[in-house]
């Protein structure tokens, strides 16, 4: 597993950035409380990287959003707030425990009626959603090693015009020498597949800041 490490000027530039630009609100300070007061880790995604995936949203013009990886909501909220009145959010999260946190956020923020918060493990709550309409946008921030197959779900339950997110693409810079570590294995074995696939156009962008030297893909399905 790799170590992520900040530097006090990336960290100084990210609350600059993010005082400046992100203007979260109180609504978002009190999801980073509530990640403090259930003892859950602070892997949620920095502000400035949340609202990107708002305006990601709102461009994209994307009425239906599929997350997987909810933990206590923060990407989620983010994701709601670039979505019209009648969208629409399923995020999957894999803990109970993490998902009542999630709720709780959720509906504090009023969005409890457009979010639906599938609990359990992504690859086996993934299934009942074939057959509905399909998603525009999708975020992907949970257990590394299945990426691809998380890409693979998403190509299903998407459509020409999807836009795929996927986060933690660059792991310290550990996915030009995995080594022994699977997460970075599989961050490669996820960009590999993006860049090779007929059905996805591809990029990536590299990050610094308080969450390290990380970094996100994202593609559009074809």
């Amino acid at each position: 597993m790799v170590e992520h490490r900040s530097q006090p000027g990336w960290a100084k530039v990210e609350d600059y950035l993010s005082a400046t630009l992100v203007q979260g609100g109180a609504g978002m300070d009190a999801v980073l409380r509530s990640i403090d007061n259930a003892a859950m880790p602070h892997i949620e995604v920095a502000p400035t990287a949340g609202k990107l995936l708002m305006l990601l949203v709102r461009i994209q013009g994307a009425k239906r959003v599929l997350e997987i990886g909810t933990l206590a909501g923060f990407s989620t909220l983010w994701l709601v707030r670039g979505l019209p009145d009648d969208g629409h959010i399923t995020t999957c999260e894999f803990l109970p425990e993490h998902a009542a946190v999630a709720q709780a956020n959720i509906a504090a923020a009023g969005f409890a009626d457009i979010v639906d918060i599938r609990i359990g493990a992504a690859l086996d709550t993934l299934p009942a959603l074939v057959g509905g309409e399909p998603y525009d946008f999708v975020f992907i921030d949970a257990d590394k090693g299945n990426n691809v197959e998380y890409l693979k779900w998403a190509l299903k339950l998407g459509r020409p015009g999807t836009v795929v997110v996927l986060d933690n693409a660059i792991w310290e810079g550990a996915v030009l020498a995995p080594g022994e570590d699977p997460d970075a294995t599989a961050i490669r074995a996820a960009l590999e597949f993006m860049g090779s696939s007929a059905d996805l156009d591809a990029t990536a962008i590299q990050t610094v800041g308080t969450k390290g030297w990380d970094g996100f893909a994202i593609a559009d399905v074809r």
